[in-house]
């Protein structure tokens, strides 16, 4: 049986709040903080998984356009860099294949603009059909998002091309006043 494609999805920025790929303080001593992918490189390398599915791509939504992503990703950068820290080891693999050569950028660029603009609805269409159309290039048939659900509009809705298709790992936004908020234990299948 062929391997299915995964295509996995998320955000250099919260990796990098999260102190991925470093050291971490923790009870008294330091722990290494590993990111959500590298856990998965690991299993898709170690485990059955990896006789079921192929990490195709890893697709991440950074804008260096934007002051505020840039003042994020500071000390990480937009990609890794000779001597800044980075969200996963150098040399990291999957399935003999380098994980940094699987990186492709898509940046949510429609996040510059204020929640009430009129652009900003047509800015984030055009973010999902250039992400879509680089899911398809990628032949994805699982899509494992490691960000907030609400990027994503057009690409979840009953009927869309990747409706059911996509695990969110992600914990969701729960803030009383968000008007993003999902609570519960069905919060990523309510979302979706």
């Amino acid at each position: 049986m062929p391997k299915k494609n995964l295509v996995y999805i998320q955000s250099v920025r919260n990796g990098a709040a999260d102190r991925a790929g470093q050291p971490v303080a923790y009870r008294g001593g330091t722990r290494y903080m590993k990111a959500p992918l590298e856990f998965l490189v690991e299993r898709l390398n170690d485990s059955p998984l990896g006789e079921r599915y192929t990490l195709a791509g890893v697709i991440v939504d950074d804008d260096d356009g934007s002051p505020a992503d840039r003042a994020k990703l500071t000390d990480y950068g937009f990609a890794r860099t000779p001597g800044r820290p980075w969200i996963l080891p150098d040399g990291l693999t999957v399935q003999g294949r380098p994980v940094d050569a699987l990186f492709c950028s898509i940046p949510s660029t429609y996040r510059r603009l204020p929640r009430d603009a009129r652009e900003r609805v047509p800015a984030k269409q055009a973010f999902e059909r250039r992400l879509l159309e680089r899911l398809l290039e990628l032949d994805a048939d699982l899509v494992v998002l490691d960000g907030l659900l609400v990027i994503l509009d057009e690409l979840v809705r009953p009927g869309a091309r990747f409706h059911r298709r996509i695990a969110n790992i992600h914990p969701g936004i729960t803030a009383d006043a968000s008007p993003y908020q999902r609570r519960g234990a069905w919060a990523t299948l309510d979302a979706l």
